[in-house]
């Protein structure tokens, strides 16, 4: 058979959404010997695989929907010092989401999202040197600790609950008092009053040039990227037949779901019951910053995260839900910017630059993964809220098995389409 022949004889998979999890399924996919299409209306790391923390976060085993979360978050709303912000022209249209995912804030329900959260994330700095290996990508991957800054120890008492799951979930950690943070970084010396380091974690020095700097090794070992709007999923008597876009219908034998805050619509369409929300993410850099700090830094007083990268000091977080269309808001910029101004004052830097995104989140802060129900040949891996970075290779890797028919030594229950029709909270 000739060369020619035995391309054409693989299969083709279309990747729909090239941030971090569609690139890494691509290149999975690739490695594997399958035909690649991967299909984006802007390309490459255009969305929250450019603008998040870049942590690489393999404790955020603890969703955000704890025990007593719904008693605090009024205060939250109405306060503009705090991380959570609400555009409140779009509550009817949230509520019915919002009453869901406040539902999960029972033991019960974090217990079973934790337990899901630590099979995806707990070797995330594995999964990136592996996905990253012999490509230009692979410098951006820097095995780090992650702290987190509290006030004083009482403030960090307020977390026990989920330092505690953390523990249970087999995660070590140290705790630091303001000398030994010092001693850790002198550039925190006196910031704080008290953290926690976390080792066996990592960073991204650079999430939008690392994502890039993968989709040129999926080029350059075969894999087609195509720039167009996707629309829908053709699908014929259980099956899909191509992907419609805006250039055209591009026929594959296996489509990969994977665009983030926008897979909603067609996922719905394929017979997934978890609803999907954007949460909106914001970010300021501070360029050219004159405080070079030695490992990212979870500001628990602002909850956002400040982290070294190439020729800038990010500080991303915040929650905002205000859907996908609308534009950037003031306040959050303003609250990291006071927030972090207020952490380092001594900073100088010769530029800002600011940042809002989508973060995708399901209702029980766990990804969808896995078999569209409407459709045998269509593969979904989205819906990974504040952890899409750290679990993206992951679910590529797990979403590339899938297609190519290898069986996984792992349960997929916890990120099952239809969960949420079977699932109690």
């Amino acid at each position: 058979m000739a060369a020619t022949d035995e391309q054409s004889a693989r299969p083709h998979v279309a990747v729909v959404g090239a941030g971090i999890v569609g690139v890494a399924t691509s290149i999975w996919l690739r490695r594997a010997g399958a035909r690649v299409t991967l299909i984006d209306r802007e390309g490459p790391a255009t969305g929250t695989s450019y603008g998040n923390a870049g942590i690489l976060a393999a404790a955020s085993v603890a969703p955000v929907t704890v025990p007593g979360l719904l008693a605090k978050a009024p205060g939250m709303l109405f306060d503009p010092m705090k991380p959570l912000f609400l555009r409140w022209s779009y509550l009817p249209r949230l509520a019915p989401w919002l009453r869901r995912y406040l539902a999960h804030g029972n033991e019960k329900a974090v217990e079973r999202i934790s337990h899901g959260l630590t099979e995806l994330l707990g070797d995330t700095v594995d999964q990136h040197i592996s996905l990253a290996a012999g490509t230009d990508a692979a410098r951006f991957v820097k095995p780090v600790d992650y702290l987190y800054g509290y006030d004083s120890r009482a403030d960090h008492d307020a977390d026990s609950y989920s330092w505690s799951l953390r523990a249970r979930r087999g995660f070590a950690f140290e705790e630091m008092d303001a000398a030994a943070i010092a001693a850790f970084d002198p550039a925190l010396k006196g910031r704080f009053g008290f953290a926690v380091r976390c080792p066996g974690h990592g960073m991204i020095s650079d999430p939008g040039a690392y994502v890039r700097a993968l989709h040129a090794h999926l080029v350059d070992i075969g894999g087609q990227s195509l720039t167009a709007t996707v629309s829908d999923i053709r699908v014929e008597q259980g099956r899909a037949t191509g992907v419609v876009t805006d250039a055209g219908v591009i026929a594959a034998d296996e489509v990969a779901l994977t665009a983030g805050a926008w897979s909603g619509p067609i996922a719905k369409r394929l017979g997934v019951t978890m609803p999907l929300e954007t949460e909106r993410g914001y970010h300021v850099e501070f360029v050219d910053p004159s405080i070079e700090l030695r490992a990212p830094v979870m500001v628990a007083s602002g909850k956002f995260v400040a982290t070294p990268m190439e020729g800038r000091l990010r500080c991303a977080g915040v929650v905002e839900f205000g859907g996908l269309d609308a534009p950037p808001s003031e306040a959050p910029f303003r609250m990291v910017e006071k927030k972090a101004r207020a952490l380092f004052p001594d900073l100088e830097y010769s530029e800002t630059r600011r940042w809002m995104g989508h973060r995708p989140a399901t209702t029980d802060s766990l990804p969808v993964i896995g078999r569209a129900p409407a459709a045998i040949n269509v593969w979904l891996g989205y819906g990974h809220q504040h952890v899409g970075l750290t679990g993206g290779p992951k679910t590529g890797r797990w979403l590339a098995s899938l297609i190519c028919g290898e069986r996984l030594n792992v349960d997929l229950a916890p990120f099952a389409p239809d969960r949420a029709a079977v699932v109690k909270t």
